[in-house]
């Protein structure tokens, strides 16, 4: 698929992928970033990750290419949608 494509739940914004999670409470929220975190190094790429008590930020952009969408943000992307599923 092409770097224009649509990943559920993220927006393009200023050339990074983001997505803002909402979750029942602290606890769940941080049981999602740990999860984002070992996939990240899992994939050797990395999030810029916000918490702030029960909602969580993601955005995704690869910074040796320039900060910008490339199809490893579109890759992880899917992935962490992957396990939202699990964690909601």
């Amino acid at each position: 698929m092409g770097l224009d494509r649509i990943i559920n739940g993220w927006k393009k914004e200023n050339n990074a992928l983001v997505l803002t999670e909402r979750f029942e409470d602290f606890n769940e929220a941080l049981a999602f970033i740990v999860r984002v975190g070992l996939l990240a190094e899992q994939s050797n790429h990395h999030p810029t990750i916000t918490n702030t008590y029960n909602e969580v930020s993601l955005m995704l952009t690869t910074h040796d290419q320039g900060n910008v969408i490339t199809e490893k943000d579109y890759d992880l992307a899917e992935k962490i949608n992957a396990i939202l599923t699990i964690a909601k």
